[in-house]
């Protein structure tokens, strides 16, 4: 039976299942004969590499370094198929998630950070929907205003259309411009090379304990309600966690972002800048929250002015 060639065919039919359990890639020794329950083998000039259940090599004694979860893409892609190997690792390089590959007959299998899998598995999903996240460039500023324009003409408190520019995007300018402006933590969502969604986060403080403030997030109208903006809810909760950061804290719906994670932030014993925006301030506590963090949020200068 022949596999699939057209690429885009193979990025929407994806479907990544991971395996059960932990793998290691590990150096057989010279001259011991192959034994056990092997999962995949490359001999090269060097040596033979072999992969297997981490249990299975401790068994066997044999050393290794890297631990990772196996990837299935279920999508039967043929051998001389062009550009799945590149959207794949280019998608998962966007997210920062190391990746081996191996292309059996049928399928692509992908070796990933145990860490990472499940993240991994949320990054190949939505490349299967047309959906790219990478930091944001300088030269995608025009583009990323001019999404936030269109994506708050209308109101998200109001709900009626807004006169003239939104002040969102005179925010975000000044955003890119100011000292607390983290650019890994500006994040754009592309489709078909379209820039169709972007969230910012920038440097906030609790006295001396420095979090990340989330927003504004914008996804241009078309798009909202896919996915779009959740996917860089989550990429910016990872992103922080693995900088080791405590906390990410954001002014919005407390009906909506609890599904992320997020709880009042007097819960945690913050106080919003301004009393009135009461359980609409909002904390994502992260493993490295310390205890006992009592006080007032402050946000970036260019907040200060609006």
């Amino acid at each position: 039976m022949s596999g699939e060639t057209d690429l885009k065919t193979l990025v929407e039919s994806l479907h990544p299942v991971v395996r059960e359990g932990a793998y290691v890639y590990a150096l057989w020794p010279h001259g011991r004969p192959l034994e056990g329950a092997i999962e995949a083998a490359v001999r090269e000039a060097e040596g033979l590499t072999v992969v297997l259940h981490r249990d299975e090599a401790d068994r066997l004694g044999l050393s290794y370094d890297f631990v990772a979860s196996w990837i299935t893409l279920q999508v039967h892609s043929a051998l001389e198929a062009v550009g799945l190997t590149a959207a794949v690792s280019a998608a998962l390089t966007h997210a920062g998630i190391s990746c081996n590959v191996l292309a059996g007959f049928h399928h692509d299998h992908l070796l990933v950070p145990s860490a990472d899998a499940d993240r991994a598995v949320e990054v190949l999903r939505l490349l299967a929907r047309g959906v790219v996240l990478r930091s944001e460039r300088p030269e995608d500023r025009p583009e990323i205003l001019e999404l936030t324009a269109r994506a708050f003409s209308v109101s998200p408190v109001t709900g009626e259309p807004v006169e003239g520019t939104p002040i969102e995007v005179g925010l975000l300018r000044e955003l890119f411009e100011c000292s607390e402006y983290i650019p890994d933590f500006s994040i754009v969502a592309e489709m078909g090379g379209e820039i169709v969604g972007h969230a910012i986060s920038t440097r906030g403080w609790i006295d001396d304990l420095e979090l990340i403030a989330l927003g504004p997030i914008g996804v241009l109208p078309p798009f909202q309600r896919r996915g779009v903006g959740s996917a860089l809810m989550r990429e910016t909760a990872a992103r922080a966690t693995a900088a080791g950061e405590p906390g990410i804290a954001l002014l919005g719906s407390p009906l909506y972002y609890p599904r992320f994670g997020y709880v009042p932030a007097t819960t945690v014993g913050v106080q919003p800048p301004e009393e009135v925006w009461g359980d609409h301030f909002q904390l994502l506590t992260l493993p490295e929250w310390p205890d006992g963090v009592r006080g007032t949020f402050r946000y970036a200068e260019p907040f200060n002015r609006l």
